[in-house]
């Protein structure tokens, strides 16, 4: 019996040590349940309606928190600004929604590996906005204003060179400096616009030639000058008032508030018009308040996929790269741990199956 007593007293030991193994934390990690702050930014992070979450960034942290071992639970915060702040403040041991790497936020909090690479797109109106707005923006384009200034310009020095011609010669250009020179660009500018009725017109040899060759150059460049201003409308009719990133200078455009989207901007020397959120910019962008709305493109792919698909698209841009990271305080203790677990995850098949589930596309 002795020796059955001893098995038996070795085995409950072992079984007992194997528990309390279990039940003790990674290296660094606290012996309690993490608090892990978020935030709704689809589809990275999404809360269901039974109070669950899911999305990249969610289902990513769950894996990682499987493998680490480590228990946790969910706290929502308002806004991306509101959980950087608790974060910062050490509020949460961990941070995961779709979280920018800036260099400002490093300063305040530590990252962890990035996961996943993106940049900024732009989101426009499917319809082109007014055909008399895009016509008064043609129009007092700074390329507009230089040919019809050339063209004035012109006119005039031929007119000038006309009266040079014929104030001696033709009394319809002749009397006075101020008369004959106002007779002459007169009729320069009606030559220019085919617009003369023949009754008067330069009489001199140099006068006439310098007339042909006004006339033929004048019908070639205002052919040239509609042609022109005919594409370049054509042009923003069929494909709007934004093409890409460099168009933004010109037109009303919408960002998410304390977003790193404004940083981008403002070095850009963009002007923006803040909004609370993603869906409160693209409303906007549908009833016509703003021509453009800016934001990381998957985010913004998501939602007007789902939610604006028939009245806005989001154009075939990328620009400002940027990459997602998991925040947490200044020197987190665990913040290694987390590196590894999320290294050794996002090699894993199951991250690729992951990504493509919500964004059909590789990581």
């Amino acid at each position: 019996m002795r020796p059955l007593t001893l098995i038996g007293f070795l085995a409950a030991l072992l079984a007992s040590m194997s528990v309390t193994l279990a039940q003790t934390p990674p290296a660094g990690f606290p012996g309690r349940e993490l608090i892990v702050g978020t935030k709704e930014a689809p589809p990275f992070a999404m809360k269901n309606p039974d109070g669950t979450w899911s999305g990249i960034s969610i289902d990513l942290w769950s894996e990682m928190a499987k493998r680490l071992g480590v228990k946790f639970r969910l706290v929502e915060e308002a806004s991306v600004q509101d959980l950087i702040n608790a974060t910062t403040a050490g509020h949460y041991d961990l941070s995961v929604a779709a979280i920018t790497i800036t260099a400002e936020r490093e300063r305040d909090m530590d990252f962890s590996q990035p996961y996943y690479a993106t940049g900024l797109g732009i989101a426009v109106p499917v319809k082109a906005g007014s055909v008399w707005r895009e016509i008064a923006r043609t129009m007092t384009s700074f390329g507009f204003l230089q040919a019809v200034g050339a063209l004035i310009g012109i006119s005039l020095l031929v007119g000038a060179l006309i009266w040079v011609f014929e104030r001696r010669h033709n009394e319809d250009f002749g009397g006075g400096a101020a008369r004959g020179l106002g007779a002459s660009i007169w009729w320069s500018a009606e030559a220019m616009t085919q617009a003369s009725t023949g009754t008067r017109g330069p009489k001199t040899l140099a006068g006439r030639i310098l007339a042909i060759i006004w006339m033929v150059t004048s019908i070639i460049a205002i052919a040239v000058f509609t042609a022109s201003v005919t594409s370049a409308l054509t042009t923003r009719e069929m494909r709007g008032l934004v093409q890409s990133e460099d168009d933004l200078a010109n037109v009303r455009v919408g960002v998410v508030a304390n977003s790193s989207t404004v940083e981008y901007l403002v070095g850009e020397r963009v002007r923006s018009r803040p909004y609370a959120t993603v869906l409160d910019g693209l409303k906007a962008l549908e009833i016509g308040q703003i021509d453009a709305f800016v934001y990381d493109k998957p985010l913004l792919s998501w939602s007007v996929n789902r939610q604006f698909a028939s009245t806005i698209q989001v154009l075939d841009v990328v620009f400002d790269p940027q990459s997602y990271g998991m925040a947490m305080p200044t020197g987190s203790r665990y913040r290694k741990a987390v590196d590894v677990a999320l290294l050794e995850t996002i090699r894993d098949a199951w991250w690729k199956q992951t990504v493509f589930r919500y964004l059909g596309d590789k990581p």
